[in-house]
């Protein structure tokens, strides 16, 4: 992870997620906690358990986002998960331990394309070599040895190797300038059209200690066929082939599961859908269930995966749920137990809608002008008209359901739909909204409770 402290880690989310800052103080110092622990003493690092979180708060507040800015923040390995993928064991679904073993892949994956990254330098180098064998195969030996001897090699023979390789030098050359790119060869790749083996298992085959798909993929014997590319093509999927035998794929392995033990974020999302304690028949009677299954990977357990066993005690996981049926404390206590931290989320109203339309790097507003520039259109919004639209979106929000800053998207989609649509044939390329044309557009579906509620 990188090592930043929790102020520059509140700063960086502030470039892309307006207010919240209770959440993003409270996700700041939990990232921070894993480098403290990194540095105490390694019997105390043991003891040292993360202090999970729960985000509360309705939908379109930022609580995805957050998670998704981590990811990209830290260089944690990290992933997302929907809690309502999983049922319990008997049901029809995925079990809890799957989440450790996709985090696992998803690191080994990140790892081994990094090393790949590592040693592009020398897989090009030893690429070129395999390419300049095919435009000049080597001379085979003529002079074979007989015990051991060592090879004559007359003046002649000798001659002719120093013509071969002068002229290797001279392709050479003209390879690294570009003057051989189109030029057509014949090249063996391997053929990647394997059949499909699919094992189906509610608790996933890795329990056993085995990958099925590889080992049936080692018995079967690795088949090629030969394509006819250009050079330049053949270079880069040389290239390819040499990085990927390069890495050390045992060291990728171990570091992964290192880093997922000691440095691992799992954000499950929709956690309240798994709350509730009725016992009603039907799909409901998995909840309680999926909660129990879910403990003992948060208060730390092993997981079998394909690269080894993981331990989960330091895993930081971070929960995000709306609440709005369910609450907190309708889980069961022992998970309750497992996220200390509780952070709510505030509602989001016309000045941060205004904020989140203008301010973030990614700024939806700055979304449309750079998509309409690629068609030489130029557009600019006006205050009143980003403010009109603010206050649209909160009038639409308290009208029919409120989907948070989502609804700006819907808006600014309708909003623009005519000129987004005429676009390419557009006569005067200088287009300005202002508050009259927003509510020219918008007003009427506004007004209209039963229209905005299909089309907002």
């Amino acid at each position: 992870m990188k090592d930043l402290k929790p102020r520059e880690i509140v700063k960086e989310l502030d470039k892309y997620i307006i207010g919240q800052k209770d959440a993003k103080k409270s996700v700041a110092i939990a990232l921070r906690n894993r480098w403290r622990r990194r540095q105490v003493e390694p019997d105390l690092q043991d003891e040292i358990a993360p202090k999970n979180i729960i985000l509360i708060g309705p939908t379109g507040v930022g609580k995805t986002e957050i998670a998704r800015r981590l990811a990209n923040l830290t260089d944690s390995p990290f992933y997302k998960v929907e809690a309502s993928k999983f049922t319990e064991v008997g049901y029809v679904g995925r079990d809890v331990e799957s989440m450790i073993r996709d985090l696992v892949e998803l690191t080994v994956n990140t790892l081994k394309a990094r090393q790949q990254e590592a040693v592009q330098e020398k897989a090009a180098r030893l690429a070129e070599e395999r390419v300049l064998d095919i435009l000049l195969p080597p001379t085979p030996r003529s002079n074979v040895p007989e015990d051991n001897k060592p090879i004559q090699i007359s003046d002649h023979t000798a001659q002719n190797q120093d013509t071969g390789s002068g002229t290797r030098e001279k392709l050479r050359t003209m390879l690294r300038a570009g003057k051989l790119d189109t030029r057509q060869i014949d090249l063996d790749v391997a053929d990647r059209s394997s059949p499909m083996v699919e094992i189906f298992s509610n608790s996933g085959i890795e329990e056993m200690g085995i990958n099925v798909k590889d080992m049936l993929g080692n018995l079967m014997p690795k088949s090629t066929k030969r394509r006819k590319v250009s050079v330049k093509e053949a270079l880069k999927i040389l290239t390819q082939e040499e990085a990927a035998h390069l890495v050390d794929m045992d060291r990728v392995k171990t570091d992964a599961v290192a880093m997922v033990e000691q440095s691992g974020i799992i954000f499950i999302d929709e956690i309240d859908k798994i709350a509730g304690k009725e016992k009603s028949q039907g799909p409901e009677v998995s909840k309680e269930g999926v909660q129990r299954d879910l403990l003992p990977i948060v208060e730390g357990s092993s997981v079998p995966t394909k690269y080894g066993i993981v331990k989960t005690d330091h895993i930081l996981f971070i929960a995000s749920g709306a609440f709005h049926v369910s609450k907190p404390s309708d889980l069961i206590p022992e998970l309750q137990g497992r996220f200390p931290i509780r952070v709510e989320l505030t509602s989001l109203g016309a000045d941060e809608f205004v904020r989140i339309l203008t301010e973030p790097k990614n700024a939806l507003v700055l979304q449309y002008i750079a998509l309409l520039r690629t068609e030489g259109v130029d557009i600019s919004f006006t205050q009143d008209a980003v403010e009109k639209i603010a206050a649209i979106a909160v009038d639409v929000n308290a009208s029919t359901e409120n989907i948070g800053a989502r609804r700006l998207h819907t808006l600014m989609e309708k909003l623009l739909e005519e000129i987004l649509f005429a676009a390419p044939d557009v006569a005067d390329p200088q287009i300005k909204i202002d508050a009259a044309f927003v509510e020219k557009q918008l007003m009427d579906i506004v007004k209209n409770e039963d229209l905005s509620r299909y089309i907002l």
